[in-house]
Formats: C-alpha cells, structure tokens, sequence
C-alpha cells in the first residue's frame, strides 16, 4: 500500500513539473529569408556586400563607422536616419563563397525589436554568371524575451520588422549596383 501510494504520488509530481515546464517555455527562434536577382556580375555584387563598412546601401542608414575593416572581428555602428544605433560585429566571412555573417551587438529593441540576431548575406552566380542573386537571412529571438511580450516585441512584430528591413535593403542594393552609384 506504502509502495502504490509513493508511486501515485510520484506521478502526480512528475506530471505537475512536466505541466509547468510546457507552459513555462519562452520565445522561439524567428528565422526570415529574402532574395533578389541584380543584373550584375557576382564580383561586383560581392563587392558591395562583403564591404563592411559601408552600410549605405540600407535605406534607413544616415552613416556607417567602424574598425577592423572587412575581416572578421571587424566592428561597425550604423547611424540610423532617426539618429539610432545599431552596433554590429562581423563574425565569418568567406570571399571563395561570397557569403558574410554578422551579429548586432547592440540594438534598442524600440529600433529594431529583436535580440540574438545573427545574420548571413550570401552572392550566388545567376544566368551563367551574368546575373547574381543576393539571399540574406537572419535568426533571432523577439525583443519581449518572457512571455506574454506586448504587440511591439512579439514574434510577428520581430518577423515584420526584419523582412522590412531585408526587402527594402535588397531593393536599394539592385537600385545602387544596376544604376551604376
């Protein structure tokens, strides 16, 4: 009897603790994916995006300062339009593959309302090579790292906020490199 009641109870505690542990689960990681196709060589593509220290093709930037140059290590803070910051860090960069990763360091998350952001800008060889396509992914988490995050700092606020800022980034890219600036 002893036995069945410890086992009953060992149950009950188990299935309590696996209850709380389920509803007690945070913010998930938040992926978002981009591309465009710019008519231009991937030299020249790959020239824009692995220099780092020039964020200008990115709409919303006023002016980029960094250190580093385009190795990685290399630090830059992109000066928003509205006068934010945003301070990001070149963590890999692979110029046989065209492909950079970079994580920002620092971001209110009023500006851009995530956190853990990472990021992969890759070049790839499109119409034999006279054409380049541009993928730029991200992953991160929302800017609310508890639950139940306000409209601004949850996962869809997160989520529309970077697929913005890649869209419009990659169309002032195809702007700049076609138009010759």
């Amino acid at each position: 009897m002893k036995i069945e009641l410890f086992t009953v109870a060992l149950a009950a505690t188990s299935m309590l603790a696996a209850i709380g542990t389920a509803s007690a689960h945070g913010p998930t990681r938040q992926k978002v994916s981009e591309s465009i196709v710019i008519n231009a060589p991937p030299a020249k593509v790959w020239g824009v995006v692995s220099n780092f220290q020039d964020g200008g093709w990115i709409p919303v930037v006023a002016k980029t300062e960094g250190t580093g140059g385009n190795e990685a290590g290399a630090k830059r803070t992109l000066t928003l339009k509205n006068d934010a910051t945003v301070d990001e860090e070149l963590a890999k960069v692979e110029p046989d593959k065209m492909t950079l990763m970079y994580r920002i360091t620092q971001v209110d998350v009023k500006v851009l309302p995530v956190t853990n952001y990472s990021s992969w800008l890759v070049v790839t060889p499109e119409d034999g090579g006279a054409k380049s396509k541009v993928e730029w992914r991200g992953a991160f988490y929302r800017g609310y790292p508890n639950n139940d995050p306000p409209p601004e700092l949850n996962d869809e606020a997160a989520v529309n906020a970077v697929t913005g800022l890649y869209k419009a980034g990659l169309e002032s890219m195809k702007k700049q490199i076609e138009g010759g600036s």
